[in-house]
């Protein structure tokens, strides 16, 4: 059985799916072909935006109005156990206060366990920042009325592009075969934190950028030529270790 398999099968026995997003990169973490099939299947779907303490609230306001054009939608905090109450009146409000089934998809690394261990207030689905860690469904009685069933992450045949993937750990950087690509990505969205934390300064020449970031880091070749293949690993592993 397929980790495809597993999640339509989740989906078609749900009341509810829950898809978790990461709040940073909300748009690239929606897997818009699972929500087809929720969708398809006449399930209710819930938007859950994880790890809303890393954004603002201004940003917080413009992803939630946007989400709810489609489906409602809550913001939470798993490791900092903010907005789990919300969650759960969302969820009795959804089911009107029945006994409900709820399925929980989204991409590796969006914190899909993390949020079932908050909810259940302790450590009952397994968590790991090694994307693609849950392998098969796991199923948690959160409350008398509500049980879980989280699934493995899946990917998009839509959107299997690694560099987008990579950026919120959906995606080992191991996995990416243009390392040097995937630093230009960072390089030109994350201008500002990159600069700051190896307090360099930077154009809109990421090949350049790369060089300066290679020099700082004494990524070099022979006859002190910048090693960018050097610097874009170095660069791809300090995001991931840091995300």
């Amino acid at each position: 059985m397929t980790f495809w398999d597993i999640v339509n099968n989740v989906i078609f026995k749900s009341d509810i799916v829950i898809e978790v997003l990461d709040a940073r990169f909300w748009e690239i973490s929606r897997n818009k072909e699972a929500e087809q099939r929720v969708k398809k299947n006449k399930k209710q779907l819930l938007f859950v935006v994880n790890k809303v303490d890393l954004i603002s609230k201004e940003d917080a306001e413009k992803i939630k109005k946007s989400l709810e054009k489609e489906y409602p939608c809550v913001f939470i905090s798993s490791t900092k156990h903010q907005g789990t109450t919300l969650l759960r009146k969302k969820i009795m409000q959804l089911c009107k206060g029945d006994n409900v089934k709820i399925g929980v998809i989204g991409y590796p690394n969006t914190g899909k366990s993390s949020l079932i261990n908050a909810l259940k207030g302790r450590e009952s689905a397994k968590s790991s920042s090694q994307s693609g860690y849950t392998k098969k469904a796991q199923i948690v009685r959160v409350s008398q009325k509500i049980l879980l069933i989280d699934t493995p992450g899946v990917y998009s045949y839509d959107n299997k592009n690694p560099e987008d993937l990579f950026v919120f750990g959906a995606v080992d950087y191991s996995k990416i075969k243009d390392k040097e690509s995937a630093a230009f990505k960072l390089l030109e969205m994350f201008k500002k934190k990159i600069e700051t934390k190896y307090d360099i300064k930077y154009d809109d020449d990421y090949e350049e950028a790369l060089e300066i970031l290679a020099k700082k880091m004494n990524k070099l070749k022979k006859g002190n030529i910048p090693d960018t293949k050097a610097a874009a690993i170095q660069l791809l592993q300090d995001w991931q270790k840091n995300d």
